[in-house]
């Protein structure tokens, strides 16, 4: 077993100049959010939430981390993320213990430690599948490596405190470990598929998705094994459902019941107070027509708050849903989709909008679309999707490119198709962004002679600008 960890962990020699490259990089971004923030976060406080919530802004990033790493809660959507928060558990001890220490909140520095830690294991995971199990030079597979960190929400989601960098170091890691046994012929046992589900569905649920077709990619046939499917497939996706459900009724509904009751008692207590007050000040004597006289008022004002909040961001940026139901109202058939696809999607994702920038559509004036200012970033997206689209060609034989695929595909039918996130799907784009530079590896591997040095050139080209932009612009944003 631990030589199992050491294989996987441990920083090989041709890996550790690129690996120290990436780390400086994400140091550097994790400082100038933990700078940013300093001041706010860290003096210990009875509550942390409310300050986190109205304090931290950077696109739709949620930081729901820092609060659950200062003062434990199950606060994660249970049904998304249903182990997250338990993963989180030991650096909210450890972050107990240095309050004890320092007087201070450590939250940021030991959620830009793990973000770190996820973004540097990433690069690695991506940089081995590009070298091992595609067949890149050294040079090729830390400059796609480089490249997937140099894509905008790639780059931010490896210093928020939010959960897609981890989610993209375990996809990865999965992704590796799936190559090698396809190159192997080697079937997942039921128990490293129960582990890699784990971490993956504990994450993000739709994730451990990607697990199962990992493995139905590497077992073939002995993926439908009975015993197989049983144990491995349909016992553990029960199961975490079953925990979810559990952990909902343990420690998310009793706080939804305690907030509904207060928000009873406030709004009765409010009504009280403004019947009394509307007595006051009417001339009408009688009590039945005072009480009319009230409610006709009262309605009133309910309707033109009403009005007002459908201008509110989080209602006018809200795409319509399906329908209203407990998961059918995470749908969006509204916010069209083939600006979404140019502009968000292959857009925002890689190359950060110069108007609105990083702004939260839920919490700013920020259009669902917003276009670039100069013809060149169409240009640059449009280069990448037809690299895209040539290592796609170059590799499609190649059973691993088609689980990374399948894998995109996944996203593309829950963000496009359903809508799911799709008024910001950017965020989510470390889930399936790797998927590019990786299809782009068949590529340089098909190429030779002078047609891989102008491809090899363009990307070096594409590489350093993503990096020189999306950083300066987001320096601008937070300073």
């Amino acid at each position: 077993m631990i030589e199992k960890l050491k294989d996987i962990f441990c920083i090989r020699r041709e890996e550790r100049w690129p690996t120290v490259f990436m780390a400086v990089l994400l140091v550097v971004l994790n400082a100038m959010v933990v700078a940013r923030y300093y001041a706010d976060f860290t003096p210990l406080r009875d509550s942390y939430w409310q300050v986190i919530l109205r304090k931290f802004y950077i696109s739709g990033f949620d930081p729901i981390t820092y609060d659950v790493v200062s003062q434990w809660s199950a606060k994660y959507n249970v049904y998304r993320h249903p182990l997250l928060a338990f993963f989180m558990f030991v650096p909210y001890l450890l972050n107990q213990i240095l309050m004890a220490l320092t007087g201070a909140n450590c939250a940021v520095f030991l959620v830009a430690a793990m973000l770190v830690l996820s973004g540097v294991y990433s690069f690695v995971f991506l940089r081995r599948i590009c070298r091992e199990l595609v067949g890149c030079g050294s040079f090729d597979a830390s400059l796609l490596s480089v490249l997937c960190f140099s894509f905008a929400y790639v780059m931010l989601s490896t210093c928020v405190p939010d959960h897609f960098v981890m989610s993209m170091c375990v996809l990865l890691l999965t992704l590796w470990l799936t190559g090698r046994k396809l190159a192997s012929e080697t079937p997942y046992s039921i128990g490293q598929t129960i582990v890699l589900f784990v971490l993956t569905a504990g994450i993000s649920l739709n994730n451990g998705l990607k697990t199962f077709l990992a493995a139905l990619m590497a077992n073939g046939k002995r993926f439908f094994r009975p015993k197989y499917l049983l144990l491995a497939v349909v016992a553990p996706a029960a199961l975490m459902w079953l925990f979810a459900r559990w952990e909902y009724r343990m420690f998310v509904w009793p706080q939804e019941m305690a907030r509904k009751e207060l928000k009873a008692k406030r709004t009765a207590q409010r009504a009280e107070r403004d019947m009394k007050l509307f007595a006051d000040t009417s001339h009408i004597k009688d009590t039945a027509r005072l009480k009319e006289a009230f409610r006709a008022e009262q309605a009133r004002k309910a309707r033109q708050t009403a009005k007002t909040t459908r201008e509110k961001p989080w209602n006018k940026h809200a795409g319509k849903p399906i329908a209203k139901g407990e998961f059918s109202r995470w749908t969006d058939i509204s916010t069209p989709r083939w600006p979404s696809v140019v502009e968000n999607l292959f857009g925002e994702s890689m190359q950060l909008h110069q108007k609105h920038l990083l702004q939260d559509i839920l919490r700013s004036q920020r259009p669902v679309i917003v276009g670039y200012d100069w013809v060149f970033n169409y240009v640059v997206e449009a280069l990448l999707l037809l690299l895209f689209a040539g290592g796609i060609v170059a590799g499609w034989r190649h059973r691993l490119l088609w689980t990374a695929l399948s894998w995109f595909g996944l996203d593309m039918a829950l963000h496009v198709g359903l809508g799911f996130g799709l008024n910001e799907v950017y965020i989510m784009a470390a889930h399936w962004l790797f998927v590019i530079p990786l299809s782009m590896a068949y590529l340089f591997v098909r190429l030779s002679g002078m047609w891989l040095r102008i491809v090899r050139a363009l990307v070096c080209v594409v590489a350093l600008w993503l990096l020189g932009y999306n950083l300066s612009l987001f320096a601008q944003f937070l300073y």
